[in-house]
């Protein structure tokens, strides 16, 4: 991922050779341009949060499509200012989005209930007795999870669903027309036979007939949307769709779209992280680790995920609700402090500057605790959060102490998810390539994570966007001209040389991590207490 002159930007956006990637995340819509050579020229983006509504995190429709428009337009304008040129064509586009969660339309393409997020943590007893039925991880982010908690809840759209999909699912099927989806996306929908590469038909024949009873009109498998792998061709922008996209006319129509897939997928390929034994953590507003496996898991367990890679094979999941939010709140609290003393710092120094102090505090944190529950935190049993800080008279309060505190924490369910892989299951991993915005300051997420995982971890430089980047190589895949060729040797092609070198678990760091982690969970009352006791 070298840069490149101004010359050979220029060439490829006018010649429309250039391939779009737009990642719908938590917190922010990344859009990137990418030449032949898989190197990002230009990028966009547009800041979004989520909404607390009824008690529901969601994100509306309206919000959805004024956000990409808005990534969309933001890249035109840099890839304007940058090469002097209007965007118009483009070899291929691809979408992606944060995974899971409940969109369901009627026969006409109208919304029945609000977007219900991977954030929502309502979903228990629909979890519990799927998993029990299927004898397979159901967790309480799964589409299918979120569609029969509304059933046992009796709500009355649910006999006038026809379609159901993901945010990605969603934005592809209104520019393309198609309901399709990447197979790694999909598996967050329901699961997966890996065998046969699509939705688990005897699976899905067992709750259809749990649900027989209820006088539902439609079977299961009509709602989901067409299962695809990565290099498959998924659609082309219609008229409409590019008018959708970019409202000023600019794009034209026609272009290629690869299988939409989630922030998951988008991270396996974004380092490189499809072949098995190799691992990859995403880490910002939430925190996962995917690790793909040599063989099925002995049994099923509520803290793992079973997906897949874009290209179909098995993956164990585990994924924390929080991971940075409560951390960036905390900072966001010093910047103001900063501010009233008469100092302007940036955010990007203030981030490096108070992060790198973390790795001067103690090895155990001083003895500081905190929760950085912002929402509700199913691998500890919370079905909602309270962000909170605790210490003890005797503690080592430093601000140093104070740090560690929070990006240790931010960790602490992510790991109780691992030990279940690495103890329980005995999988071994090579290595584990980070991504996301914990590892934007250099080197502190590397060595944090490597204490939290006692796994060696590397990064890209791309670390901080790259799910866009992801998507994007997954569209320019499909456009190979080598069709035989796989993902894992396209993906070795693009990445020779470019991970950075390994970060080691020093053994101090893993030693003061499992201290802290063992404080984490004998607190885990405290954190009960004060979502009991604040509103």
């Amino acid at each position: 991922m070298v840069s490149i002159d101004r010359s050979t930007g220029v060439e490829t956006i006018r010649n429309g050779q250039g391939t779009v990637g737009i990642e719908m995340g938590s917190t922010r819509i990344k859009a990137v341009l990418v030449d032949a050579g898989n190197r990002p020229i230009a990028s966009g983006g547009h800041a979004w949060e989520n909404t607390l509504d009824d008690g529901v995190w969601t994100y509306p429709l309206g919000e959805v499509w004024s956000g990409i428009q808005a990534s969309f337009a933001d890249l035109q304008k840099n890839v304007q200012n940058d090469y002097g040129i209007t965007l118009k064509k483009i070899k291929a586009i691809g979408f992606s989005g944060m995974m899971h969660g409940y969109m369901v339309f009627d026969a006409d393409g109208n919304q029945l209930v609000p977007f219900r997020t991977w954030r929502n943590n309502f979903t228990a007893q629909a979890s519990e007795e799927l998993t029990q039925l299927f004898d397979y991880p159901i967790p309480q982010r799964w589409s299918i999870a979120h569609l029969y908690q509304a059933i046992l809840n009796g709500e009355e759209h649910v006999g006038r669903i026809a379609h159901m999909t993901t945010l990605a699912g969603y934005v592809h099927w209104k520019l393309t027309g198609q309901k399709v989806m990447g197979i790694g996306e999909a598996s967050g929908m329901f699961p997966i036979d890996i065998e046969s590469q699509n939705f688990n038909a005897a699976l899905a024949e067992v709750f259809n007939a749990r649900v027989g009873n209820k006088g539902y009109a439609w079977k299961l498998g009509a709602l989901l949307p067409k299962v695809l792998p990565a290099g498959e061709p998924a659609g082309e922008l219609t008229e409409e769709g590019a008018k959708l996209l970019d409202p000023a006319g600019n794009l034209e129509a026609g272009i290629p779209l690869c299988p939409p897939e989630g922030d998951a997928g988008t991270g396996m390929v974004a380092t490189n992280s499809v072949e098995v034994r190799t691992g990859n953590v995403s880490a910002g507003t939430s925190v996962f680790a995917m690790l793909v496996l040599e063989k099925e898991l002995a049994r099923a367990h509520h803290e793992i995920d079973l997906v897949t890679t874009p290209d179909g094979k098995l993956v164990g999941m585990a994924h924390s609700n929080n991971c940075s939010s409560d951390y960036d709140a905390w900072i966001n609290l010093f910047a103001q402090a900063v501010h009233a003393l008469g100092a302007e710092v940036s955010t990007p120094v203030l981030y490096d500057t108070l992060l790198g102090l973390a790795l001067e505090g103690d090895p155990d944190c001083g003895g500081l605790l905190a929760y950085g529950y912002v929402s509700g935190e199913h691998m500890t049993g919370f079905s909602e959060g309270r962000p909170l800080f605790a210490r003890s008279s005797d503690s080592n309060f430093t601000l140093a102490n104070f740090i560690r505190t929070h990006l240790f924490t931010a960790l602490c369910a992510l790991r109780t998810g691992l030990n279940v892989l690495f103890d329980e299951e005995g999988v071994e991993v090579d290595e584990i390539r980070g991504h996301g915005g914990f590892f934007k300051t250099p080197l502190v997420g590397e060595r944090i994570m490597a204490a939290a995982t006692g796994s060696p971890v590397s990064t890209l430089a791309t670390a901080g966007e790259g799910g866009a980047w992801g998507i994007a190589l997954l569209a320019n895949y499909m456009t190979r001209e080598d069709q035989a060729e796989t993902l894992t040797e396209f993906l070795g092609k693009v990445f020779e040389g470019c991970m950075s070198e390994a970060v080691q678990p020093d053994p101090t760091d893993v030693e003061g991590f499992n201290a802290f982690f063992k404080r984490y969970h004998a607190g885990l009352a405290i954190e009960r207490a004060a979502v009991g006791s604040l509103a």
